[in-house]
């Protein structure tokens, strides 16, 4: 195809999955299976596709863009707690169901002990992009979310390496390594991947917030970038990029940037791109007259022993020993959300040309289609049942600032959401630090002059100039009223 031929396609395609992605959000539907099946249509009759070597390459790229804006749109104080669940679950729950599904597709579908590994380790991984598309539309306890969406950023380190591993093993060019070794190295580069995020997030933040770019759009631009350049650090040190990116973001996302609420809107939207483009491309890379009735039943038995057994089985192994409540650990179990992981890794024996590796991607395509199907349209559904839904999502003040170097001050703009305390309070009583003034109100898109009695609406945006060594306790303020009312923190002046 012409280059403009190309960019017509890309656009039109583009255009028809966020269309897709209305529909989605209006008929309870997976937006990402429609992204699927737009792909499946696109390589059929648009644009062949068959390269598995490059949908690999573009598929981890796609996954570093994900996590990246996981990490972004993820609050420290949710997820902290969360840490020593999630990682247990990312590395002992992925063993878990490596081994029962292995032993299912051995002894049942009569696979060889490598092609079983392999499957084991390609459907085991929840995915980045299925998590947080389709969970953070359900209102769930900060903690069981931060779990579930932590899990996702650091369970594709482990699996990359089980891959690699069982690829080479079924190809007859590597020797099996003893247990004690992969679980060493899973460890040893998941923890070089977190440090190697947290050193390079919290110097990112450092730089940023020391230096003034020339234009709002490229602080942005800078943070993800940051955090990009995570993932090939990571490569370069043979530590776990994905986990390198995902804390690299975590830390960048938490650290009061400047325009940090333009930053997390623009990594959304760069994890939109990446999902559409996964998806697409993976819906292109198919070939449906090879998904036969025996390939989908195939999948349903592989799916039906991960959803209802091996993934139980992993979260009771994990879950447990924090106290976690059962039906909190049947949430978790549910929320396993299969997606565009599985059919990546599924290209890496396919891109290797492993025996059998045709097969095996179709039936990993036919159980994530079926099961993604079954599960994420009922998870709203099986949070009320479980009583695991607050029913609504708390209501947080919206701040971000941006430094004026000529006065050595920081404007803040703050957004008062509906539901917000602030709603009512007067200017006088935010008693925001002696160097810090409310300059303007902006409402229903208009000016508004500020005097100490003006009351504060739902709605309205505050522009605040402050001391640029008082912005955090304007923030404290600002977030104590907003959730408690005119008397929070009544001392704290």
């Amino acid at each position: 195809m012409q280059f403009d031929q190309v960019l017509l396609l890309g656009s039109a395609v583009l255009l028809a999955s966020i269309g897709a992605a209305r529909l989605g959000s209006r008929f309870g539907l997976p937006s990402l299976l429609l992204f699927l099946g737009l792909g499946v249509l696109v390589g059929q009759f648009a644009l062949p596709f068959n390269d598995a070597e490059l949908a690999h390459s573009l598929g981890f790229a796609g996954l570093v863009l994900i996590l990246a804006e996981g990490g972004f749109t993820t609050k420290w104080t949710e997820i902290r707690g969360a840490l020593p669940s999630a990682i247990l679950l990312a590395t002992v729950g992925v063993g878990v169901s490596v081994a029962v599904v292995a032993a299912f597709a051995h002894f049942v579908l009569g696979l060889e002990p490598a092609t079983a590994v392999l499957l084991g380790a390609i459907t085991s991984p929840t995915d980045a992009a299925a998590i947080f598309s389709v969970l953070r539309r359900v209102p769930l306890p900060p903690r069981l979310r931060a779990t579930i969406e932590a899990e996702s950023g650091f369970n594709d380190a482990p699996i990359v390496l089980l891959v690699a591993a069982a690829t080479s093993l079924a190809m007859g060019t590597e020797t099996v390594e003893s247990p004690a070794w992969m679980v060493g190295l899973i460890l040893l580069e998941l923890a070089g991947g977190v440090l190697t995020g947290a050193v390079l997030g919290w110097a990112g933040v450092w730089v940023l917030r020391r230096i003034a770019l020339p234009a709002s759009g490229l602080y942005p631009l800078a943070a993800i970038g940051w955090a990009v350049l995570a993932y090939g650090l990571g490569g370069l040190e043979h530590v776990s990029g994905f986990a390198a990116v995902y804390v690299t973001a975590l830390v960048l996302g938490n650290g009061k940037l400047p325009h940090r609420h333009a930053t997390r809107s623009f990594a959304e939207g760069i994890g939109w791109i990446a999902q559409i483009g996964l998806f697409v491309m993976l819906g292109m890379l198919s070939e449906p007259r090879r998904i036969t009735w025996g390939v989908v039943l195939a999948g349903v038995a592989v799916g039906a022993v991960l959803t209802f057994v091996a993934r139980p089985l992993s979260v009771i192994a994990c879950l447990s020993w924090f106290r976690i409540p059962l039906r909190e650990q049947a949430f978790v179990s549910w929320a396993g959300l299969r997606g565009a992981v599985p059919i990546i890794m599924a290209t890496v024996p396919l891109a290797a040309g492993v025996p059998g590796a045709t097969a095996l991607f179709d039936i990993v395509f036919a159980f994530v289609v079926v099961f993604t199907l079954l599960q994420a349209p009922t998870l709203p559904w099986v949070a009320r049942r479980l009583q695991v839904s607050t029913g609504e999502d708390a209501t947080d003040v919206e701040i971000e600032f941006a430094p004026l170097d000529t006065i050595a001050a920081d404007m803040m703009q703050v957004h008062v959401a509906p539901g917000s305390r602030l709603h009512g309070v007067t200017v006088r009583e935010l008693r925001l630090p002696k160097n810090s003034v409310v300059s303007l109100v902006v409402r229903d898109g208009e000016p508004t002059a500020v005097g100490p009695n003006l009351i504060v609406r739902s709605g309205d945006d505050l522009l605040i100039v402050t001391n640029g060594d008082d912005r955090r306790r304007v923030e404290e303020r600002l977030r104590s009223i907003s959730a408690s009312g005119r008397l929070g923190h009544w001392r704290d002046r």
